[in-house]
């Protein structure tokens, strides 16, 4: 790892899956750990810019713009929790080749998994609406992830994020 550029934590997966808890959860733990430490959602992004579309090429420039925000960020010595959906290997692929510190991290869930444990949210109930990657949009699985967390909704987000952290600190050090 380069001392003088932020990593970039890449946690990608379905929607639903727990990127985003599990961001959220490990957040403090890497301050403490690695120093300055931003955490964003793909969620997020999508509020602060306004952005409204879901189709596979809104999905595509969307994520060049959360790659190059992130180069940005970690480019000035600052930490990136980067929790997005980002089911492409486009952007991985980039993220691997412009930055130097890149962590990536998928979090492993099954579509169906996900609908049966979110039946509250109703996360996947507007399919067609929303274009959603893993139903009308064919996912790119990552090929090699640094980390992968397999979330099948049966162990508690303190677990998950248990096994996160010791995953992390076993691959910086």
């Amino acid at each position: 790892m380069d001392k003088k550029k932020g990593i970039l934590f890449w946690l990608t997966g379905l929607s639903g899956s727990g990127k985003t808890t599990l961001a959220k959860s490990i957040h403090k733990n890497l301050i403490k750990l690695y120093g300055p430490t931003l955490l964003i959602s793909g969620d997020d992004l999508r509020r602060i810019f306004n952005f409204k579309g879901y189709s596979l090429k809104e999905r595509e420039i969307l994520s060049e713009k959360y790659c190059k925000l992130a180069k940005f960020i970690t480019n000035q010595n600052i930490n990136l929790i980067f929790a997005t959906v980002a089911m492409m290997d486009k952007p991985r692929m980039w993220n691997k080749k412009n930055i130097k510190n890149y962590v990536e991290i998928f979090i492993k869930s099954n579509v169906k998994t996900i609908i049966k444990s979110k039946k509250k949210k109703k996360l996947y109930q507007n399919k067609i609406k929303k274009n959603l990657v893993g139903i009308n949009i064919k996912p790119e699985y990552p090929k090699n992830p640094d980390i992968i967390i397999v979330n099948n909704f049966d162990k508690s987000i303190k677990d998950l994020s248990k096994q996160l952290l010791n995953k992390i600190n076993k691959l910086i050090k």
